[in-house]
C-alpha cells in the first residue's frame, strides 16, 4: 500500500465507512477530524490524494482547498458535498477540486473515484519529475499572481518575452515556466548566461562555427541556437552582451536565419527567444550601450518579478518549501522556524531575493542544531543582536548639544522592531501598536530636537509636521525640552 489517501470529516461515521472501503481496496489512508488537523500534518508529509468534506469546524472545505493549492497545485483533492449544495460545487471546481462526491454517496463510486485520483496523480508526479529538480514558482503576492496569470496567457504563444528583475529572483525559473507551458515544452529548453561567456568566444557559443574557422576550430560546433531549434533560448544577462553580438542577434530575430562562425550556408532558426536582465535597458539605450532597435525586439512582452521585500508576505510559504526540500535532499526531516524566528526572517531585506533566502534555508537544515529552529538558531546576518554592533543591539550616542545620549541603531532597526513585536505577541500582550507607536515618535522628537539644539520650529519642519503638531505630540508624550 504506497498510495496515501487522506480522508477529512467531522462525521466519525463517513470516516469509518471510507476507512473500510480503501482497506478493502489495498489503499493506505490516514484520517483527520478537522482541516486545520491536516494542514498541520502537511508540514510534515503529503498525501497523494485528499478527500475532504466541505462544511467543517474551523477552515472549512473550500478554504483548505485553496491552502493546499497555493503549495501543491497538483495535488488532487474531492470535495465531498451535500445534494443541495451546488454552489459550493461550483466554488470547489473553480478553487482546483479534482472532482466533486455528492453526499449520500455510493461506496463503490468513491472508490473508483479516489482511484482515478490516485492515477492522475501517479501521472503527475512522473511528469514533474524533472520540474521538481528545478526551485518552485511560489507566491500569493499580487505582482507573483500577476506573472502567473502572464504565463497562463503566454501558453499557446511563441512571443519573444523580457524579463527584469533584481539578481535572485528567479528570471531563469521564470522562462523555465514559458517554456514547459508552452507549445514548444517537448523541445529543448537552452539557456546561456551572455555575461558568464568571455567576449571572444560568445558568439560561436551562440552560433557555433565550421572546421578551421578560428585557431583551435579542430571540427564543426553545432551553437546554442541550434540545440534550441524547435524549443526556447533563454539568454540571461542580455545586458552585458557586446554591441557586436547585438547587432547579430537582431539580424536573427529579424531575418529568422544565422550563419556559423566561419560559415556561408544559412540556418534557419525556429527558436523562441526569452532574455532577462537585472539592468535598465532604457538606461542603456540612452548611454549607447545597447542597440535601442534589439531592445525594441525583445521588449514585445516584459515580465517584472519583484525583490523578495516587495513580497515578504510569500516567505513563509517559500520557507517551508525550500526546508521541506533541502531536508528531501538530505533524507532528514523538514525543520520548522519559531515564530519568533520566521517574523525576523520575514523582515529581513535580503539583497540576493529567493536565491539567499534558499541558501538560508540549506543552512538551517545542515546547521540548526535542533527541529524549532529559534532565533538564536539563525546565521550571524539574521540575528539583530549581532547585526547592530559591539555593544549589543544598540549603541548609545552624544546628543549634538551634548547634553546626554540617544539611542541609535547600527543595524537594521526594523530586525529589532520585528523581534520586539514577535516576543510580545508570544507573550500574550495586546494593544502594543500604540506603545511601539509613542516610542517611534518620542524617539524622532528627541532626535530631531538634539539635531537643531531644541528648536522647535525647525525640527517641526525636519520631522515633517506644524510647529503644533509637534508641541501637541511632545504634551501628550510627557516630554520636556527648551527651545
Amino acid at each position: 500500500m504506497t498510495q496515501a489517501v487522506w480522508i477529512i470529516d467531522d462525521d466519525k461515521a463517513i470516516r469509518w465507512v471510507l476507512e473500510k472501503s480503501l482497506a478493502r481496496s489495498g489503499i493506505a489512508y490516514q484520517s483527520f477530524s478537522s482541516a486545520d488537523d491536516a494542514l498541520n500534518a502537511l508540514y510534515d508529509a503529503t498525501p497523494s490524494v485528499i478527500i475532504s468534506d466541505i462544511r467543517m469546524p474551523g477552515t472549512d472545505g473550500l478554504k483548505f482547498l485553496g491552502k493546499v493549492k497555493q503549495e501543491h497545485p497538483a495535488l488532487p483533492v474531492i470535495i465531498m458535498t451535500a445534494h443541495s449544495d451546488l454552489d459550493s460545487a461550483v466554488a470547489a471546481f473553480q478553487g482546483g477540486a479534482f472532482e466533486y462526491l455528492p453526499k449520500p454517496f455510493d461506496v463503490d463510486q468513491a472508490v473508483a473515484l479516489i482511484e482515478r485520483a490516485l492515477a492522475e496523480s501517479r501521472r503527475s508526479e512522473a511528469a514533474s519529475e524533472d520540474a521538481e529538480a528545478m526551485p518552485a514558482l511560489l507566491g500569493q503576492a499580487p505582482a507573483m499572481q500577476d506573472v502567473f496569470r502572464a504565463i497562463g496567457r503566454l501558453s499557446q504563444s511563441s512571443v519573444t518575452v523580457l524579463i527584469t528583475g533584481e539578481s535572485g529572483t528567479g528570471k531563469e525559473r521564470v522562462a523555465e515556466a514559458l517554456h514547459r507551458h508552452s507549445v514548444r515544452a517537448n523541445k529543448p529548453f537552452i539557456a546561456l548566461n551572455t555575461a558568464a561567456i568571455p567576449k571572444d568566444l560568445l558568439e560561436s557559443e551562440l552560433f557555433g562555427h565550421e572546421k578551421g574557422a578560428f585557431t583551435g576550430a579542430l571540427g564543426t560546433r553545432r551553437g546554442r541556437f541550434e540545440e534550441a531549434e524547435g524549443g526556447t533560448l533563454f539568454l540571461d544577462e542580455i545586458g552585458d552582451m557586446p554591441t557586436e553580438l547585438q547587432t547579430r542577434l537582431l539580424r536573427v530575430l529579424s531575418d529568422g536565419h544565422f550563419y556559423r562562425v566561419g560559415g556561408h550556408t544559412p540556418i534557419k532558426a525556429n527558436v523562441r527567444v526569452i532574455a532577462a536582465t537585472h539592468q535598465n535597458l532604457e538606461e542603456h539605450v540612452k548611454q549607447g550601450k545597447f542597440r535601442e532597435d534589439l531592445f525594441h525586439r525583445l521588449n514585445v512582452i516584459r515580465l517584472r518579478l519583484p525583490p523578495l521585500r516587495e513580497r515578504s508576505e510569500d516567505i513563509p510559504l517559500l520557507v517551508r518549501h525550500f526546508l521541506a526540500r533541502s531536508a528531501a535532499n538530505l533524507g532528514v526531516e523538514p525543520k520548522r522556524l519559531s515564530e519568533a524566528a520566521m517574523a525576523l526572517v520575514q523582515h529581513y531585506t535580503f539583497p540576493g531575493n529567493v536565491r539567499q533566502l534558499e541558501n538560508l534555508c540549506q543552512w538551517i537544515t545542515v546547521m540548526a542544531p535542533g527541529q524549532s529552529v529559534e532565533m538564536q538558531d539563525l546565521p550571524p546576518e539574521f540575528r539583530p543582536e549581532l547585526v547592530a554592533g559591539s555593544g549589543g543591539a544598540i549603541e548609545l550616542q552624544p546628543t549634538a548639544d551634548g547634553s546626554g545620549v540617544l539611542p541609535t541603531l547600527a543595524g537594521d532597526w526594523t530586525m529589532l522592531l520585528a523581534r520586539e513585536v514577535a516576543q510580545r505577541l508570544a507573550a500574550g500582550e495586546t494593544g502594543i501598536i500604540d506603545d511601539l507607536t509613542a516610542r517611534f515618535e518620542s524617539t524622532c522628537i528627541r532626535s530631531g530636537l538634539a539635531h537643531t539644539g531644541g528648536r522647535k520650529v525647525e525640527a517641526a519642519n525636519l520631522l515633517g509636521w506644524g510647529r503644533n503638531t509637534l508641541t501637541r505630540k511632545i504634551q501628550e508624550l510627557g516630554l520636556e525640552h527648551g527651545e
